[in-house]
Formats: C-alpha cells, sequence, structure tokens
C-alpha cells in the first residue's frame, strides 16, 4: 500500500529526533482485521479505503490496533514524562544508572511568558529579556553538569549524582504504538494547545503516520482530528470532497 518507508532520523527541536525502527500492518492490516469478523476478504482498493474510512467515522477502532509502529525518540526528559502518559504503548528508556549522561541538553530557542488566561499554558512576551534569559540558562546547564561529573569522578554512583541533572537533559527510548494509540498521541500532541516542545514531537508523528498509512490518515483528518493545527488544517481542507458514503 505504501513503499515509503524511511528509517532515517527525522531532527525535532534542536537536538531531538525520531526514527522509525519498525512497521508492521499498515492500512492494510487494518482492512484484514476488520474483514476476519465476518469471514470476508479484500474486496479492492477503493471499497478497502472506504471500509478505513467507516469504521473511523463509526468508531470501530479495534482493527487499528493491529497496525504497529516502533520508534527511536530523542526528546528532552520533559517531554518524555508528558510522552509516558499516554500508557497504550511499550516503551523501553535508557538509563542513567548504566550510562553515562552527554553533553545533550535542550536549549530553547525562544523564552515564553506565562499564559494570562490558561495556568498550563505559555504565549509569545516581547518584554523578556531573551538574551539575558539564554546566558543565565545556559550558566545554570553548564554548571549542573560540572556537578555531576564532578561527582562521577569522586566516585559517586551514577545512580546518585544523576540527580543534579536538569528536564533539559535529553533521553532516549524506544516507543510501540499501534495505530489506534498513534492517532490518539497526534490529536492531542499536535494541537496547539500542547506545550510548544511536544508539540513539535507531534507533527514529525503526523507526517510519519501520513507516509505509512496514507488511507488511515486521510479518515483521521476527516473524523478523527478535532484540534487546532495550521499544518494539519491545511491538509484537513485539502481533501478531496468524498463522493459517496462509505459501506
Amino acid at each position: 500500500m505504501t513503499d515509503k518507508i524511511n528509517h532515517e532520523p527525522v531532527k525535532v527541536l534542536d537536538k531531538g529526533f525520531v526514527r522509525l525502527v519498525d512497521f508492521m500492518g499498515g492500512d492494510q492490516g487494518v482492512v484484514d482485521a476488520a474483514r476476519v469478523s465476518y469471514g470476508g476478504v479484500s474486496k479492492g482498493a477503493e471499497a478497502d479505503k472506504k471500509l478505513i474510512g467507516y469504521l473511523l467515522k463509526h468508531s470501530h477502532m479495534t482493527p487499528f490496533e493491529h497496525s504497529v509502529f516502533k520508534f527511536h525518540v530523542s526528546a528532552p526528559i520533559f517531554v518524555a514524562r508528558q510522552w509516558f502518559r499516554h500508557r497504550f504503548a511499550a516503551y523501553n528508556e535508557v538509563s542513567f544508572r548504566y550510562t553515562e549522561v552527554k553533553d545533550d541538553f535542550y536549549m530553547p530557542s525562544t523564552w515564553r511568558g506565562q499564559d494570562k488566561k490558561n495556568k498550563q499554558g505559555s504565549s509569545a512576551a516581547i518584554e523578556l529579556d531573551q538574551k539575558a534569559l539564554h546566558a543565565m540558562f545556559k550558566t545554570q546547564v553548564d554548571a549542573a553538569l560540572a556537578v555531576y561529573k564532578n561527582m562521577l569522578e569522586q566516585g559517586v554512583a551514577r545512580e546518585m549524582a544523576r540527580m543534579v541533572l536538569p528536564v533539559n537533559l535529553y533521553t532516549e527510548f524506544y516507543w510501540t504504538v499501534n495505530a489506534r494509540s498513534l492517532m490518539n498521541f497526534v490529536a492531542l500532541r499536535a494541537d496547539t494547545h500542547a506545550q510548544f516542545e511536544i508539540q513539535a514531537y507531534g507533527e514529525a508523528l503526523a507526517k510519519q503516520f501520513k507516509a505509512l498509512m496514507p488511507w488511515t490518515y486521510e479518515a483521521f483528518l476527516r473524523d478523527g482530528w478535532k484540534g487546532e493545527n495550521p499544518t494539519i488544517a491545511a491538509e484537513k481542507a485539502a481533501l478531496p470532497v468524498l463522493q459517496t458514503a462509505a459501506r
């Protein structure tokens, strides 16, 4: 159904990435899982695509659990902690008990202010002294890393020395997720109400999803996506008008 499988890392933020490791099922996997319910077989591309649209429109979601993605992700710890709240997936994360921390820290390009209405959100703040904030932040990060290294040199265990490190440190993990859960992730995290940093990962995953499962992605745009995102909104607006109802 698609040959666009790219295993190259997709850069996210300043040092992060999303890399596809493995993939199973695809759009055809959804169709096959749905039709087995009544002993049916594929009826051709047009009918199969309509079936996917029908399933998603009417919230018949279990067939989408039979298509699976495995990603290798590098993200700041504070992003990963939001990510891991998506529980219907499998995770394996690098352990800083076993490995020594690298000098990989997320350094934001722009500092945002606290949103005046949304207690958990942020917004542009032209009054902030960006240069001074960047310098202050870098000084703090460098100092934390220096203390960490000094502790290791003194013989402190890695599992304890890591306590001095800030949450903008990059971590890495494997994430195995089915298409149903991936749609949930994109719906929540690619939305403009999500924090900017995880939103960037949501957008990167949406592109992977679109490339690997184009029929399901189109159905998701039509009936699954309810959020706000300029890029995704443009994709949704560009969808062709359906001539007949899916059956």
